[in-house]
């Protein structure tokens, strides 16, 4: 494709103040982000818009207008304000599909009382597959890159389809570099901060009042992953969050915990690791072990998957640039080191 410059003209139909206004955002700030994030100049008059820049970029925006654009449409007879993460997220989808195609597989889209939730990214998309296919799936990825939301929207899927008759959500309880204290309340109320999260995912899904009854129910139930020995879990979706911060023990201790019927979802960032220094991770460990047990999918997530804001992917990468430069020569590998481990283990 040519690298000269062109200029692309959208008029975008039907013409309606409120819904352009939604589409450029106050003071013209979605504008200015897909301006940055595409790298066009974008002019506009009324519905019509002049999108200036190279052709492939051109053509990325006047999609992306036309996209953003049947978001704004009314709904109950109000317009709804088209905010800076949806906008962040549409772009990065666009900009994805540059590079691999987009799945049709509808049967990686997960139905949930908030509407229908779909992968933004094929590395998502891998996730949400092998959850589907494997009985125990790990997600292991910076933050912002939708392992446990997913993982939630996958397990009240399951419920609500009744392919599981519960939900557990567990954490080991360690703090980020910060003593907490003792905490009031009875077991519930000590875990809840460790686990919102999981709960916020879980009240955007179902419903506050449902959520609610759910837990009166034993339907969720919120266990500490200490208290996890000795039970056997069947007809269970099973969801391990923040598992770098598992020790050796605790993450055999919880894999072996698996019924019949179940499904195990572990999620964790290894470069966010709590434990004591001289311990070493679960999640690490396990990286190592499992990676040649056909039942357990390994899935790595990248900065470039993080769909929260965009800083979000550069703060990301900054650490890993300057961690890799300042390893230790006994320090474990890198990320994208351990994919490659694991493909050659599993081929």
């Amino acid at each position: 494709m040519s690298n000269k410059l062109t200029t692309l003209n959208l008029y975008l139909e039907p013409a309606e103040t409120r819904r352009l206004a939604s589409l450029c955002g106050p003071f013209d700030d979605n504008i200015k982000q897909l301006e940055r994030r595409i790298g066009v100049e974008i002019n506009y008059r009324d519905n019509h818009f002049q999108i200036v820049g190279l052709p492939k970029n051109c053509l990325t925006a006047n999609n992306l207008l036309k996209a953003l654009y049947i978001e704004t449409q009314t709904v109950k007879g109000s317009t709804p304000d088209l905010e800076p993460d949806k906008v962040h997220i549409a772009i990065q989808e666009a900009v994805a599909l540059e590079f691999e195609a987009p799945s049709d597989d509808k049967s990686l889209y997960i139905k949930t009382k908030r509407g229908v939730i779909k992968p933004r990214n094929p590395n998502q998309s891998d996730y949400v597959s092998h959850i589907n296919s494997h009985d125990i799936t790990f997600g292991i990825g910076p933050a912002g890159t939708g392992k446990t939301y997913l993982a939630v929207a996958a397990a009240v899927d399951a419920l609500e389809r009744q392919e599981v008759r519960r939900i557990l959500l567990t954490r080991p309880a360690v703090e980020a570099g910060e003593k907490l204290g003792f905490l009031p309340g009875d077991l519930s109320q000590k875990v809840d901060p460790y686990l919102r999260p999981l709960y916020d995912a879980l009240f955007e899904m179902l419903g506050f009042e449902k959520v609610e009854r759910l837990i009166e129910r034993n339907v969720i139930e919120v266990a500490p992953l200490a208290y996890m020995r000795g039970r056997t879990l069947n007809d269970a979706f099973i969801i391990l969050d923040e598992s770098q911060n598992t020790s050796v023990e605790q993450m055999k201790m919880f894999l072996t915990r698996i019924g019949f019927n179940s499904k195990a979802v572990i999620t964790g960032d290894i470069t966010q690791i709590d434990l004591p220094k001289h311990q070493k991770s679960g999640l690490r460990h396990a990286i190592e072990v499992l990676s040649q047990v056909e039942e357990v999918s390994f899935n790595f997530f990248q900065a470039k998957d993080v769909v929260r804001h965009p800083v979000v992917a550069r703060i990301v990468e900054a650490y890993e640039e300057h961690e890799l430069k300042c390893q230790h020569p006994r320090g474990s590998k890198d990320r994208q080191h351990q994919l490659q481990e694991v493909k050659q283990n599993e081929s």
